[in-house]
Order: C-alpha cells, then sequence, then structure tokens
C-alpha cells in the first residue's frame, strides 16, 4: 500500500470516529424453521413479514440501513443458540426474531441476556420465557401457552367437559401448555384423568390414542404442535372418537394446521388464538398483502406477530436514539403506544409479555366456509389482562425491581 493510499485510509477511519458513522447496516436476524416441521406456520413467512416491516418503516434506522438475514435452527438449542452467537459478534445483528420451538427461544434468550441484544419472539410459546427466565430484552409477542390454557382449556371446561386426558410432546414446550392447561382446568371446576407423552414428530398416535379412549375423558387434549397436530387429528379420526362421543381440543392449532388436515377432520375445533387474518379491514388489507409475496397463503399468527414485532421495534429504537442496547429499546417500548392491525388493547409488561386481546374461534365447517383459508368463526374475544398470566402470578424477578 503507498503511503498516500495509507494517509486516504487513515483520513476516513479518523472521519468515521469522529463522526460516529456505522461499517455496516443493522441487520435483524430471523431465527426460524425453515427446513422442519414448523415451516408452513413460521419459516419463510416469518422472513418475508420481517421484510414487509423494514419496507414499511423506511428501510433506515438513525440513518443506517437495515438488512433482513434468516438462520434455520433446526429445531436445535444448539444450532440456534450458535447462530445467534454468531450473528450477534461478526454480523452487527441487533435483534433477533421468531423462534419457534421453546427450547432454542430458552436458550438463545441466555445468549442476549448476556449480550444485551433486542429477541423478538413470535413463536416459541413456553410461559417460562417471560416467567423465571424473563429477560429485560424480550419481547414475547404473539401468544404463550398460558393464554392458550386459560382460552380453551378454561372455555371448554366450562361448557361440561370435565375430564381431561393429555397427549402431550415430551420437551419444554409441551410440559409447559399441559401444566397451564391443568391448572387453568381444575380452577374451572374440572380434572385429569390421565396423560401420556410423546417424541416429536411421531408418525403413529395409535397406542396414545387407545390410552385416551379407553380413559373416557370428556376431553383429548393434544398438547403438542403442527405436524405433531395434524398427525394426531387425522388417526383420532380414523379412530372415530370424535364420532363416539369425545372431544379433541387442539391446544395449540395454527391456521396452516386446519388447511393442512382438511375442514372435514378439524370442523368444530374450538381454539385460541392471536390473529384472524378475516377479522376486519385492516387485518384483510395486510393479510392480501402478505398472500402476494406467500402464492396466495393467508399468514398465521406467528407471521403478522412477527410484523407487529419487527415494526415496534423499529419504532422504539429510533425513538430511543440507539438500537445496540436491547434493554433500553424494550424500556422505550414500555412507555411508547403498541396499536396496529395485530395488537389491539396492547402493552409490554416490565416480564416482557405484550398483553393484547386474544380470540377464542371455531372451525367452520365445510358447509359454512366460502372458499380457501375461510376456516375460523370468532366466538369471543378475551381481552389482554385476562388471556395472559397476571403480574402477580409471575415468577419474573424483573418485576420484583
Amino acid at each position: 500500500m503507498t503511503k498516500l493510499n495509507k494517509a486516504a485510509l487513515a483520513c476516513l477511519f479518523s472521519v468515521g470516529l469522529a463522526t460516529g458513522a456505522q461499517a455496516e447496516p443493522y441487520r435483524l436476524g430471523v431465527l426460524t424453521d425453515m427446513s422442519g416441521m414448523n415451516f408452513d406456520l413460521s419459516g419463510k413467512g416469518s422472513e418475508v413479514a420481517a421484510r414487509m416491516a423494514v419496507e414499511d418503516f423506511g428501510g433506515t434506522l438513525l440513518g443506517e440501513d437495515v438488512e433482513v438475514i434468516v438462520g434455520d435452527h433446526q429445531n436445535k438449542p444448539d444450532v440456534g443458540s450458535t447462530l445467534a452467537r454468531r450473528w450477534i459478534d461478526e454480523e452487527n445483528v441487533v435483534a433477533i426474531v421468531d423462534l419457534p420451538t421453546s427450547s432454542v427461544a430458552l436458550a438463545v434468550q441466555e445468549i442476549t441476556r448476556q449480550s444485551d441484544t433486542a429477541l423478538l419472539i413470535s413463536t416459541g410459546g413456553s410461559s417460562e420465557l417471560t416467567g423465571a427466565s424473563c429477560s429485560p430484552s424480550t419481547a414475547q409477542w404473539t401468544w404463550d401457552t398460558y393464554a392458550l390454557a386459560n382460552g380453551t382449556g378454561r372455555a371448554m371446561t366450562l361448557e361440561g367437559d370435565k375430564n381431561w386426558f393429555f397427549l402431550t410432546v415430551d420437551y419444554t414446550f409441551g410440559h409447559a401448555l399441559e401444566a397451564d392447561t391443568t391448572a387453568a382446568v381444575e380452577a374451572a371446576g374440572g380434572s385429569i384423568v390421565g396423560k401420556v407423552t410423546h417424541p416429536r414428530e411421531t408418525s403413529d398416535f395409535s397406542s396414545y390414542l387407545l390410552q385416551a379412549q379407553a380413559s373416557g375423558a370428556d376431553v383429548i387434549a393434544l398438547a403438542n404442535s403442527s405436524g405433531d397436530t395434524m398427525t394426531a387429528l387425522k388417526q383420532a379420526e380414523e379412530f372415530g372418537i370424535t364420532a363416539a362421543g369425545q372431544d379433541i381440543a387442539g391446544m395449540l392449532l395454527f391456521l396452516t394446521d386446519v388447511h393442512g388436515v382438511g375442514l372435514e377432520i378439524a370442523q368444530n375445533l374450538t381454539l385460541t388464538t392471536a390473529f384472524y387474518w378475516d377479522m376486519d379491514d385492516d387485518t384483510r388489507a395486510w393479510s392480501q398483502r402478505f398472500a402476494e409475496r406467500m402464492d396466495g397463503k393467508m399468514p398465521t399468527m406467528v407471521h403478522a406477530g412477527v410484523y407487529s414485532a419487527v415494526l415496534n421495534y423499529l419504532k422504539a429504537a429510533e425513538a430511543s436514539g440507539q438500537a445496540t442496547s436491547g434493554s433500553q429499546v424494550m424500556e422505550t417500548m414500555r412507555g411508547m403506544d403498541i396499536d396496529d392491525f395485530f395488537n389491539r388493547n396492547a402493552y409490554l409488561r416490565k416480564d416482557g409479555r405484550v398483553v393484547h386481546d386474544m380470540y377464542l374461534v371455531q372451525v367452520k365447517t365445510p358447509e359454512e366456509s366460502k372458499g380457501p383459508w375461510d376456516y375460523y368463526k370468532v366466538l369471543r374475544t378475551i381481552p389482554g389482562d385476562e388471556a395472559f398470566r397476571s403480574v402477580e402470578q409471575s415468577a419474573c424477578p424483573l418485576l420484583d425491581d
């Protein structure tokens, strides 16, 4: 290198230091499932939703460009942790988004806690994320196991389904959903008559379903998700379980799950959701934009949650004057109005829980549906303060400050 070039480089470097110029854009990392059982409900759609939010915000943050990058954590905590560390240390990622699979979300949350990086969880649902494991740089945006249990479990028990049997996926999310639903059912006057666990991505539920059928329970609760839920629903139909009088409760059902199994199997199921695309003009307008990029597929609550989380993060980061401290951005967000097509009556608590309205819905019959993706009837709006765990019930140590 010539003396002139060295001098020019030194000059540029000194100007950069003096002006605070950033060497590379701010990046948002969508850490999701791009190849496994959660692909349809999150996956590519979560990437699209994040990009839409950045575009709608204007594409820059504090005068610098914003980029979206994507990683496939393969539903493995070690893979997710490795990606998160590399992004934060080497690629100027200031926020990590989505996080399907609660075990991955919990592992990554420890990394973002240590680095003070914003974590915007839309798919990971364990209520532990805002309980004892809570972090000042996390926002759990869309749903959690407590809200699902308090919605579906409580409603079905109060309607007369008193005795419950659980088919529970054997990892963090399943156990949290079973525990939260058990508490909701028992508080409403019901009881648990039995339970059985199964590994993830089970292809044969026959032995589990036969145990549930033999229990005589009013409700067989599927404390699992995505591919496992769809497989269990299809095989329950083959066994004639609902025809014989027992109800099936899909404790976590996404719009893509209903689409996957079809209305003939899913009809009349009651479930709790944070979002439905066909609720009003605002949800329909955003969902149509999303569908144009997704070959006509309508968004799940996860996709809508990713968009909302990213957009509100960018607003809070801009308002706070910096983007590198996730905890400071969250503190700013707690003082802001969170109001968009996804969030109704929303606010961010100190434990990281975004409190907003949830919805108790019922899957339409084939005769009621007017076409593809017209799948839900909204039975009831559940106010956020009723849907989510109260501050008094939380084990989050941040609430003690």
